[in-house]
């Protein structure tokens, strides 16, 4: 990553590896801590039922059920599959005080979490950047 995480994490890949396996979009979001262009990503609109997993390490993330229309360009969830599917830093850049999601997994970057979330479903929001992620669809 351009700034190294304190944390270790059970799966590693070299930059070269990621390179190799990533496009260059989803290299920079994973890897550099980008973002994709709101309303843009292959997800943002995907209503089909299944998991979302991390394209580095396919650790399963977030399942579709938890999935919802935020209106804010990402796609939305409100909570992940298990609480330790992800982890949680504080990210202070572009002048903001915000909550980064990484994988659990890999410590890819996945993007952020918001307190504006439903309230009747714990009033989270986990703003995903769709390449970051692949869908496996299922029941």
């Amino acid at each position: 990553m351009s700034k190294k995480n304190k944390k270790e994490y059970p799966v590693q890949f070299s930059e070269e590896e990621l390179k190799n396996k990533l496009d260059p979009e989803s290299y920079h979001v994973l890897r550099e801590k980008g973002t994709e262009r709101p309303f843009t990503g292959q997800y943002y609109l995907n209503k089909d039922t299944g998991i979302y997993e991390c394209k580095v390490c396919n650790n399963e993330i977030f399942h579709s059920s938890k999935k919802y229309d935020s209106g804010c360009g990402w796609p939305s969830f409100t909570e992940p599959i298990r609480p330790e599917a992800i982890d949680v830093q504080m990210d202070y850049s572009h002048f903001m005080i915000r909550e980064e999601i990484l994988c659990g997994n890999c410590g890819s970057h996945l993007g952020h979490r918001f307190p504006d979330g439903p309230k009747d479903q714990g009033g989270i929001r986990y703003c995903i950047n769709s390449v970051s992620m692949d869908f496996k669809k299922g029941e």
